[in-house]
């Protein structure tokens, strides 16, 4: 996702009030007075080119004219070193309560800051970009409009590669249902509920997957975000189960496939958003954008393990 975003370093400017630690504010003030910057919310307090904090420019005009800036900044700042991502940037402004952000390289020197306008307008480039990924195009508004307009023989490049892996996919689950023949043959009973388990497999591996990439977007990692979504997937796998319970209870009157079909969804639900979180994360490690193709992939690992669980589990139970 990277690639596709402008980095912080991008979006910053070095026009705007600058001072030492030493200088007071009221010689700040006096400096500044009369001058125009493209961004005046804070005052970087440098030393040399390295970056030792940041005072915002009301905490300057409340400050006794001989107060030194280092008695009165911020000497730990958001800082933001440059390549990041603009989504991870503004996560950063809006936690620390920050009208701008730092940017430095990686030895601390002083990069710019970052408005408040320019994330406003990199945020709103963000929201385009990701209502066209999830309308099925490839990433960004203006790569959108081209998917739109390009020919055939772009088109099916692609589209192709994925839905040769969906195919692939169909024709393996084809060959792991045949090979529950026998069972299928002794209770058929079991083919009425496994597009139910598969179904709804899918739809929690498909929530957690959007959690995790719009996650991802803002700069929170996937180690935070791991356990409280295999959680819920696994109580949404119990709630789901249970509820299918009583439904095949009722409605067939089979206890056996009634219990097989409960577990099998459990145990499909939860594997469903490990999978839904790994992929993303793999593909970005990798370089690929993970709103484009995470999704079939997950799908068709998702529908795989489905069948071989749910076939597994109602062996040993129903059959």
């Amino acid at each position: 996702m990277t690639a596709l975003l402008e980095t912080a370093l991008e979006k910053a400017t070095r026009n705007v009030p600058v001072a030492a630690p030493g200088d007071t504010a009221g010689e700040v003030r006096a400096a500044i007075a009369g001058r125009t910057f493209e961004c005046a919310e804070d005052v970087a307090v440098l030393e040399g080119e390295i970056l030792r904090g940041v005072l915002p420019i009301e905490h300057l005009l409340a400050a006794e004219a001989a107060r030194p800036l280092e008695s009165i900044m911020d000497a730990d700042p958001p800082r933001i070193v440059g390549g990041c991502d603009q989504e991870a940037v503004a996560w950063r402004m809006i936690e620390r309560g920050q009208a701008s952000v730092a940017v430095v390289d990686a030895e601390g020197r002083f990069g710019g800051l970052i408005s408040p306008h320019a994330m406003v307008s990199a945020l709103l480039a963000e929201h385009d970009e990701s209502l066209a990924r999830l309308g099925g195009y490839l990433a960004g508004s203006r790569r959108a409009r081209q998917a739109a307009q390009e020919n055939v023989t772009r088109r099916l490049w692609h589209r192709l590669p994925w839905l040769i892996v969906g195919l692939a996919g169909a024709m393996l689950s084809v060959a792991i249902v045949s090979g529950f023949e026998r069972e299928l043959n002794a209770e058929v009973l079991l083919a009425f509920f496994l597009p139910a388990v598969i179904y709804m497999a899918d739809a929690v591996g498909t929530q957690t997957e959007a959690i995790l990439i719009r996650a991802m977007s803002a700069g929170v990692t996937v180690r935070s975000v791991f356990v409280r979504e295999l959680a819920t997937g696994a109580i949404l796998g119990g709630l789901v189960g249970t509820t299918f319970l009583v439904f095949a209870l009722v409605t067939f009157g089979d206890s056996d496939i009634a219990l097989a079909v409960a577990v099998a969804l459990f145990a499909s639900c939860s594997i469903a958003s490990v999978i839904a979180m790994i992929l993303p994360w793999a593909l970005a490690k990798a370089g690929r954008d993970p709103a484009f193709g995470a999704g079939p992939l997950a799908t068709v690992i998702q529908d795989l393990l489905s069948i071989v669980v749910y076939f597994a589990v109602a062996t040993a139970i129903a059959v």
